[in-house]
């Protein structure tokens, strides 16, 4: 199987002290020899944790693939594995994802309540925010802006590491900034992602001799043309056109690129090669977990997600980046290996994804479908008009999920509007519930496996009074919110069902004892867990989630 370049062309280019990847090759990727019992019995003490999100990663693919894995991805496979995780909200987006992850902190603490929303009172003329910008920057909107960590409201374990111990390091580098800035948070000593020509950081910070040298390298590689990659044999099956009308198909791209072309450099393997090549430099230069304290890296994979949007997750496509990424994750478990890093890794995503409806039908899916036009934001707020004779518009957001009411309306009006709209939208075939934000928020928080909880229970643990809009729309199972593919991304996420929600929960660290454990458990519960790991104090009622027992054996982490 003919692999992508990966990180050995990028590593080759830089200076760095230790011998490139490609020496490695022909060292066994498997997990290392398990220590004896004993050790294994014992609470992993790490000098540095790693924290992994793979962007859209969902239970699903996990297990679809696992059994094809043969280096990273098997590593952490065969370690501590909770294939029933949870990102427990009903917002299933990226931004609200990454936010769980390192704080322990449902969207409903952290603030962090979709990618983006609606706020009326916002001095610019463009009222849409971005989650992870500051929108009081002069000259910027939701989608020109100065990114931010205004908006995450709590700390993520970083900052809490940092703040018992001054002297760790805390790094954060991925394909999006709102990965990087959501688990790295607001006290980081490196914080870098993606920016389409290179990595960057806010406005203001120029890249490091080390990321500018980084840069050159993936810049070098993006100015290539690439050729199309060889199908594994474990692919040939997915590898069939799947036609969306306008002549455009999905199915058989094998991520072909043209020299220079930024967009399909994102949604390759390639991106979270050039991820872990910075992050892998960032470690080795700053001697990450070499010395007295614990240090963290988080690192965000963002490929997945731009390849699930762009060609569906159930393609060919998504079958070959899963070979690439267990190749990339296994040569950078490797390197760290060779540096002799104490480390220890937690794997995870910011929600699943679901596939195109037009393949999904034919792999069986019969009740797969996309969004009617008359859902769009335009045609809602045109039948709510002729409802109630009111001129608007009158909802913001849409075409799921939060939609505001316009402030512009008098309280009357505004009653008459939110009555029509939860009666029509109600009554729309794919619509499967409206809750009221004042029905969210008069139910309680919700408790228990997040694998029983309530639609309502769901939109609780990511509403904000704040923030969160009038109404929460939800959309009946396997309804993508796409009107029309030919345009742009041909599947997404965002749904309260089980296939955006359940995420792979992984584990590993050296002379770990495997075992694995189908008990749901939800993002929120990895903060507290290592916590719990690197003896770190957390008060009660400081995060949503528990301290799960990760340790096999009578021995117990968690306090």
């Amino acid at each position: 199987m003919k692999l992508y370049h990966n990180a050995l062309p990028l590593l080759g280019l830089l200076s760095l002290s230790a011998a490139p990847l490609a020496a490695q090759q022909s060292a066994p990727q498997s997990a290392p020899n398990p220590a004896p019992a004993a050790a294994q019995d014992a609470a992993p003490r790490p000098k540095l944790v790693v924290v992994i999100s793979i962007d859209q990663f969902s239970g699903n693919l996990f297990e679809e693939y696992r059994q094809t894995y043969a280096m990273g991805m098997k590593r952490l496979a065969n370690g501590v594995v909770f294939p029933s995780g949870y990102q427990s909200h009903a917002a299933t987006e990226t931004c609200p994802g990454h936010s769980t992850i390192t704080t322990g902190a449902r969207p409903a603490r952290t603030g962090i309540i979709a990618n983006e929303w609606v706020d009326q009172g916002a001095a610019r003329q463009d009222k849409t925010v971005y989650c992870a910008e500051d929108e009081t920057v002069p000259g910027t909107n939701s989608g020109d802006y100065a990114a931010s960590n205004l908006h995450l409201r709590v700390p993520t374990l970083g900052e809490r590491m940092k703040a018992a111990n001054p002297a760790t390091r805390v790094v954060s580098v991925a394909g999006k900034d709102r990965a990087a800035i959501m688990m790295g948070g607001h006290n980081v000593d490196q914080l870098w992602w993606w920016g389409g020509n290179g990595f960057v950081s806010y406005r203001g910070t120029a890249p490091s001799p080390l990321v500018a040298q980084v840069n050159a390298g993936v810049m070098k590689l993006l100015g290539e043309a690439q050729p199309g990659l060889e199908v594994p044999a474990q692919c040939t099956s997915r590898d069939r056109a799947i036609a969306l009308g306008g002549g455009k198909t999905v199915g058989t791209g094998h991520f072909a690129r043209a020299a220079g072309d930024a967009k399909a450099f994102r949604a390759s393997p390639e991106a979270d090669a050039a991820v872990l090549v910075l992050a892998t430099s960032l470690i080795e230069q700053m001697q990450l977990g070499k010395q007295a304290q614990t240090d963290i890296i988080t690192i965000g994979l963002s490929a997945n997600d731009y390849i699930g949007h762009t060609y569906g997750p159930g393609g060919a496509e998504m079958c070959i980046q899963q070979a690439q990424l267990d190749q990339s994750l296994g040569e950078f478990f490797a390197r760290l290996d060779k540096d002799g890093v104490d480390y220890m890794v937690v794997l995870t995503a910011d929600h699943g994804g679901l596939d195109l409806p037009e393949r999904a039908r034919e792999n069986g899916a019969a009740d797969a479908q996309r969004l009617d036009a008359t859902l769009a934001p335009a045609a809602v707020n045109a039948a709510l008009e002729k409802a109630t004779g009111i001129k608007g518009p009158l909802l913001m957001g849409g075409p799921f999920g939060d939609y505001w009411l316009s402030r512009a309306l008098p309280p009357a009006d505004r009653a008459k509007v939110q009555a029509a709209a939860i009666k029509w939208l109600s009554a729309q075939p794919q619509v499967q519930t409206v809750f009221t934000g004042a029905q969210i928020a008069a139910s309680p928080a919700p408790a228990g496996p997040p694998d029983t909880w309530t639609l309502l229970q769901e939109a609780k643990a990511s509403y904000d009074p704040q923030r969160s809009g009038d109404l929460i729309v939800l959309l009946k199972p396997r309804v993508t919110p796409i009107v029309d593919p030919t345009k742009g991304y041909v599947s997404t996420h965002g749904s309260p069902w089980i296939y955006d929600r359940r995420v792979p929960i992984l584990f590993w660290w050296k002379g770990a004892s495997a075992f694995e454990q189908p008990l749901s458990i939800e993002t929120v519960d990895i903060a507290p867990t290592l916590a719990s790991i690197i003896k770190l104090p957390v008060k009660a009622g400081d995060m949503d989630g528990r301290c799960i027992d990760i340790v096999a054996g009578p021995v117990s982490n968690c306090p």
